[in-house]
């Protein structure tokens, strides 16, 4: 099976100047579109679920595998990293347990004392075995399962503390934001990213790269971004193909209210929203196993 943990394929993005999209997936629909996207292009891909995606689809076990199945009977080839995004510290215990290949721990809500010595545990739980682990520091604007944050730009020096855990790449803030871009938004600190860039050498992480003007988002990888994170664009791609879908009455011809059909413009919106952003992201075409990469 093309499952890989993220480690090898990110750093070989930050050393090659593009960047891997982490698509959070919601249900069925979702990652089947989201790896008709990869095998079609021939990329890697992250895909994800949050702490909410999870207990609506059941629980970190049955995505697991939802994906390795969908992959399976989809005889997808490319690598595929399973992913926990912003994860509490029982959250990436969890889905660790469940046999993700890669987890986020997100403590950036806690005292940086507590969040240092949590990601150190979930660093040591993960690598023992053999799975990815993303932290942050600095917190990301907007709203994620609930809570809302107002952003801040991540510290150089926490930045480098949190590094020395042992991380495998790492999440900033630097004005980014999560769910839709007020129309005040002043955009990316540069300055900040190139700070932490300098400081830090493993891949970074843009969260909230939808709504992100796409010339910041390039300048933003050219920089060590390599793990763009996307959810909301998919999510808008999906409500506008399916509510058009309503509105021409093509759930009145015929059986066009079987669920199969009326999920299908969505579905398929997913995957040409994957495959475009993809193609300016600067995704290549990998191998199938990490030491193969170059």
């Amino acid at each position: 099976m093309p499952f890989v943990r993220g480690t090898e394929l990110f750093q070989a993005a930050r050393k090659g100047h593009y960047a891997i999209g982490a698509f959070n997936t919601n249900n069925l629909e979702w990652t089947r579109a989201l790896l008709k996207g990869a095998q079609e292009l021939n990329v890697p891909i992250l895909i994800q679920t949050s702490m909410g995606a999870a207990k609506y689809m059941g629980g970190y076990k049955l995505c697991k595998a939802l994906i390795e199945l969908e992959a399976e009977s989809m005889n997808i080839t490319v690598p595929v990293v399973i992913h926990l995004d912003h994860g509490n510290f029982e959250a990436a215990k969890e889905a660790i347990a469940a046999g993700y290949n890669s987890v986020m721990f997100d403590g950036h809500d806690l005292p940086f004392d507590e969040n240092l010595e949590k990601t150190k545990e979930i660093v040591k739980l993960a690598h023992a075995k053999g799975i990815s682990v993303e932290a942050e520091v600095g917190s990301i604007g907007g709203e994620e399962d609930g809570v809302i944050g107002e952003g801040e730009l991540a510290s150089v020096e926490e930045a480098k503390t949190l590094a020395a855990t042992g991380i495998d790449f790492m999440a900033a803030g630097i004005g980014n934001i999560h769910g839709k871009y007020p129309s005040n938004w002043k955009g990316l600190h540069f300055d900040r990213l190139q700070e932490i860039a300098d400081a830090v050498d493993l891949p970074l992480v843009l969260h909230g790269g939808s709504g992100i003007p796409q010339d910041q988002v390039e300048k933003a990888i050219s920089m060590g971004i390599a793990k763009l994170n996307i959810n909301t664009e998919c999510q808008l791609a999906f409500a506008k193909a399916t509510r058009e879908y309503i509105l021409a009455n093509k759930d009145q011809e015929g059986k066009g209210y079987d669920p199969r059909k009326l999920l299908a413009p969505g579905t398929q919106a997913i995957t040409d929203t994957f495959k475009e952003i993809s193609g300016w992201m600067g995704t290549r075409p990998v191998k199938m196993v990490p030491e193969e990469i170059k």
